[in-house]
C-alpha cells in the first residue's frame, strides 16, 4: 500500500467515514426488510415517487401500501424530514468499537468486548448472533463459546457491521485492521461471518490510499482465506463486473448463485455491497444509491458503503445534501453517548489513528 496521506488528509477521510456510514445506513434503514423490499420493489417505489435516479435520501412514500410496509422510523430517514441520524445498530456498533479501543486500546481481548457490550449496550438493541452471544455472556459462556452454543446466525452480517473502527484506526494498514476485526467478530460469529468483518475492516483501511475502489477490494481480498464461499462471491462480482456486464445482471447472477442464504447472511450481502462499490466507481452518491437499491439488508450494506465511499472521497466531497440533514448528531443507544457529534466521534478515532502509526 502507499504511505498514508498527511494529517489534514486523514482528518478529512475519517470524518468522512463516519458521515458516510450515518448517511448510507439512513438511506437504507426505511427498505431495511430485504425478503419484502426486494430490488425490484425498491425501484418501483422509486419510480412511482419520480425518484430514479436516486440521488438524494428515499422520498416519502407514494401510496399506503408502500407506507404501511416501510420500517416505523421512515418519517425520520426520508428526505426532507432529516435531523440528526436515526439510531441504528449499524451506528451504535461504531460507537462502541471507538470506546472499546479508547478503553482498553488495540490490545484488546474478545472478552473485553463481551464486558463493554454488557456495560454499555441494552440486550434488546441486539439482534440474531448478537443477541445470542449476549445472553451466552450473561449465562457465564466465554468466548468462542458465545459464538457457537445456540447461534443459528453465526454467519449473519452482524460482524461486519462492527467492523468500520478498526479500517479506521489503522489507515493503510488492511491486515492489521483486519486482525483487530477478527478478534472482535468470534465473540458471536464463526466462518464466513468473521471473514465479512476482517474483509470490511480491511477494505475500509486499505480506502485510505487505494488509488481505485478497485484496488480497495483486491487488498480486502488478499486477508481472507480464497476458498471461503466469501472469497469466492467477492471475485466472482468482481469478474462479472470485468465483462461490463451491466449492475442489474450482475446482482442477478449472483443472487440465483447464493440463493438459500437468507437476506441477513453475509455473503449474499457482500455480493451486494461489492457490486454498489465497483459499480459506483468511487462517486459517493452513486455508490450508496446503487448499494441500497440492491435490497437484502440495506441499511447496512449502505452503511459500510458509505463508510468506503467517504473514506476515499473524504468529507469536504460528500455532497452537502447528504451531510447537512445530520446536523452533526447522532442518535445512539450506546450508553453514554446518544447525541454525540459526529465531528467529536471523529477527532477521537482520528487521535487513536495517530496513537497505532
Amino acid at each position: 500500500m502507499t504511505p498514508v496521506r498527511t494529517e489534514p488528509h486523514l482528518a478529512d477521510r475519517v470524518l468522512g467515514g463516519w458521515l458516510g456510514r450515518i448517511a448510507g445506513n439512513m438511506l437504507g434503514k426505511p427498505v431495511e426488510r430485504g425478503d419484502l423490499w426486494t430490488r425490484d420493489r425498491i425501484d418501483r417505489y422509486l419510480r412511482r415517487a419520480d425518484a430514479l435516479p436516486l440521488t438524494d435520501y428515499l422520498p416519502e412514500p407514494a401510496d399506503e401500501r408502500d407506507r404501511a410496509a416501510l420500517r416505523p422510523e421512515w418519517p425520520s430517514c426520508v428526505r426532507g424530514r432529516v435531523h440528526g441520524s436515526c439510531r441504528d445498530d449499524d451506528v451504535d456498533y461504531a460507537i462502541l468499537g471507538l470506546h472499546l479501543l479508547e478503553t482498553h486500546g488495540f490490545g484488546f481481548s474478545t472478552e473485553q468486548v463481551g464486558e463493554v457490550w454488557l456495560l454499555r449496550l441494552p440486550y434488546l438493541q441486539t439482534f440474531t448472533a448478537e443477541r445470542a452471544a449476549y445472553r451466552n455472556l450473561t449465562d457465564g459462556l466465554k468466548p468462542p463459546l458465545t459464538a457457537t452454543y445456540d447461534n443459528p446466525y453465526q454467519e449473519w452480517i452482524g460482524a461486519l457491521i462492527r467492523a468500520d473502527i478498526h479500517g479506521w484506526t489503522h489507515p493503510g494498514a488492511p491486515r492489521r485492521a483486519a486482525s483487530l476485526a477478527r478478534r472482535d467478530a468470534v465473540l458471536s460469529h464463526t466462518g464466513n461471518g468473521v471473514y465479512g468483518a476482517m474483509w470490511a475492516a480491511a477494505l475500509i483501511s486499505a480506502a485510505f490510499t487505494a488509488p481505485t475502489v478497485r484496488h480497495a477490494v483486491d487488498a480486502a481480498l488478499a486477508v481472507i482465506p480464497a476458498s471461503s464461499r466469501l472469497a469466492r462471491t467477492v471475485r466472482r462480482v468482481v469478474s462479472l463486473h470485468e465483462t461490463r456486464m451491466s449492475w442489474e445482471d450482475t446482482l442477478s447472477t449472483v443472487a440465483r448463485e447464493t440463493a438459500g442464504l437468507g437476506w441477513i447472511h453475509t455473503v449474499p450481502n457482500v455480493a451486494v455491497l461489492t457490486a454498489g462499490l465497483l459499480y459506483g466507481e468511487g462517486d459517493f452518491t452513486r455508490t450508496i444509491a446503487l448499494t441500497v437499491r440492491g435490497g437484502l439488508d440495506t441499511d447496512s450494506n449502505g452503511a459500510t458503503a458509505g463508510s468506503v465511499a467517504g473514506v476515499l472521497t473524504g468529507a469536504a466531497a460528500i455532497p452537502d445534501h447528504w451531510k447537512n440533514p445530520l446536523e452533526d448528531t447522532v442518535r445512539s443507544a450506546v450508553f453514554g453517548f446518544d447525541g454525540a457529534r459526529i465531528t467529536d466521534l471523529a477527532e477521537r478515532t482520528l487521535r487513536l489513528a495517530a496513537s497505532a502509526a
